[in-house]
């Protein structure tokens, strides 16, 4: 690869490609350091800012050419910028090629510009499937770094729609270790990547650990299964518990913990979303509206209770017809929340799709007195009247 390639004839974000032979080799130099600098260079070079160049596509294929070289497991807590956990250079090496593999799937399926010179991507694109034979086997590697970095390169390489036709092979290298691993976030990151290829997960609903029955649930082949629907929304009623099972990036911490694949955001606002989308009707998502709550803020709207709220109003709010039990109650539950009504700029959009007042007192004033407590104003009007004793006794 190196020998046949004219480097000088090809360019990456710094000019002419002449250097990236001599990085490329430096990968399989005995000096771990070495090996961490010249991933860093190529990392700046050929993938600079996620962008593709006519020396990214040999470049990857050498990577993939020595995955298997022994000298690739030297470990070092620096071989990528992004990442500086102790691992051996192999785990980084397949995540730098599930990033170039990233990077060449943008505007696919699409048609949006990718902003790479012409021809480029093409160039990587027609690649990736010999970058998949090689990534492949390092899904059942001995070491957890490596196989966690080979899932992710390979979830960025099946999204080629030449690739699909690789998916059931790769889900059946998957399900056997996906069943008898003990470790958590390892098993639900392949029960979610198996689901997000389509792939039916059903045999996990019935799994002792919620935490992996939950991202069973979660596949699109589950979407019409009553039992996923039951087991998202029977985990939502504990969102604490959800947040327990990983740790996961937060809006005041987004450096804590690693997001988990193919979830958008946070696994419970992603059981959330299932949940809304699955549901009957609002009578059947309001025990985990409920319990969302105390989690709410002005500032997750988004994820949380404005689209509880749209599911609460399907046709939006029509102020002549009386709320149903199931809004009332969610409503007057809101009410109480004080951190969701601040900075109301921030929910007004929301309000205004279902024809609700984005003010607090104005919702407050929808949500009729219970009958018991307008009795009792009565009954406390008559004994104060005019005339009427008014002692207390005890």
């Amino acid at each position: 690869m190196i020998e046949g390639t004219d480097w000088a004839a090809l360019s990456h974000a710094y000019g002419a490609a002449e250097d990236t032979p001599l990085r490329l080799v430096q990968l399989l130099d005995e000096d771990p350091e070495v090996q961490a600098g010249a991933l860093g260079m190529l990392d700046m070079s050929v993938l600079h800012q996620e962008s593709l160049y006519s020396a990214t596509a040999p470049a990857a294929l050498y990577v993939a050419a020595v995955l298997n070289d022994p000298r690739t497991m030297a470990s070092h807590d620096d071989h990528a910028a992004w990442d500086d956990r102790p691992r051996p250079l192999r785990a980084a090496l397949l995540e730098w090629l599930g990033q170039i593999a990233d990077s060449a799937a943008y505007g696919e399926t699409t048609g949006e510009e990718d902003g790479n010179e012409p021809g480029v991507t093409d160039a990587v694109r027609a690649v990736r499937g010999l970058i998949c034979d090689a990534v492949l086997p390092h899904l059942l590697a001995s070491d957890p770094t490596v196989r966690e970095a080979a899932l992710t390169a390979t979830a960025a390489l099946l999204q080629s729609p030449a690739l699909a036709g690789r998916i059931p092979e790769t889900t059946g290298i998957l399900r056997r270790p996906a069943s008898q691993n003990t470790d958590r976030r390892e098993r639900a990151a392949t029960i979610l990547a198996i689901g997000a290829w389509g792939d039916d997960t059903s045999n996990w609903l019935a799994d002792p650990d919620p935490a992996i029955r939950a991202c069973a649930a979660l596949s699109p082949a589950c979407a019409d299964n009553p039992e996923a629907t039951r087991t998202i929304l029977h985990a939502l009623l504990e969102p604490a518990t959800i947040d327990s099972w990983f740790l996961e990036p937060t809006t005041t911490d987004p450096w804590a913990g690693n997001p988990l694949p193919h979830i958008e955001g946070r696994l419970r606002h992603a059981l959330l979303a299932a949940a809304i989308d699955r549901a009957t009707d609002f009578e059947e998502l309001l025990p985990a509206a409920l319990a969302s709550v105390p989690y709410c803020s002005n500032g997750t709207i988004t994820e949380d209770w404005g689209p509880l709220l749209a599911a609460a109003f399907p046709s939006g709010y029509d102020p002549g017809t009386d709320l149903t039990p199931a809004q009332h109650g969610y409503l007057a539950a809101l009410v109480d929340r004080d951190v969701c009504w601040r900075f109301t700029h921030l929910i007004a959009p929301w309000f205004d799709d279902v024809g609700l007042p984005a003010d607090r007192n104005a919702v407050r004033a929808l949500l009729p007195r219970p009958q018991t407590q307008q009795q009792g104003e009565r009954m406390g009007d008559q004994s104060t009247g005019p005339g009427r004793n008014t002692a207390r006794f005890e």
